[in-house]
């Protein structure tokens, strides 16, 4: 949501925090780096476009 430009109180809202403090701390971070870099390593592991 935080990359669709969904404000940090919005969030906090949805997810039934009182504040933004812990969204902020444990939910706001990026994933998508972390996926990215995972599927990438995938493809050099596994490599691209091969069928079985």
């Amino acid at each position: 949501m935080s990359d669709s430009g969904v404000s940090l109180e919005t969030i906090a809202d949805l997810v039934g925090h009182a504040g933004t403090a812990v969204t902020e701390k444990v939910y706001r971070h990026q994933i998508r780096p972390v996926i990215t870099q995972g599927a990438e390593a995938m493809n050099t592991v596994f490599g691209r476009g091969r069928s079985a």
